[in-house]
C-alpha cells in the first residue's frame, strides 16, 4: 500500500484542472491590460507634416509626425 501521500501534491485531474484555471485567468488579466491600453490610446492622432519630404530609407522620418492634440 502507498503510505506517502500527501495533501499537496497535485497530481491527475486535479494539477490539470488547477493548471488550466491559471493559465485561463492569467489570459484574461493580460487580455483587461491591453483592452485598457488599447482604449487608452485609440485616439492619439498623429499629423504629419511635409508628407512629400519623407524619404523611404531615413532615420530622420520621425521629426515628421506631430502629436495632432
Amino acid at each position: 500500500m502507498n503510505e506517502s501521500r500527501s495533501v499537496w501534491a497535485l497530481n491527475g485531474l486535479t494539477g490539470g484542472l488547477i493548471a488550466t484555471a491559471l493559465l485561463l485567468s492569467i489570459l484574461a488579466v493580460l487580455t483587461f491590460f491591453a483592452m485598457n491600453v488599447q482604449t487608452a490610446n485609440s485616439e492619439n492622432y498623429y499629423k504629419i507634416v511635409n508628407e512629400k519630404s519623407i524619404k523611404m530609407f531615413s532615420t530622420e522620418n520621425s521629426k515628421h509626425l506631430v502629436d495632432a492634440k
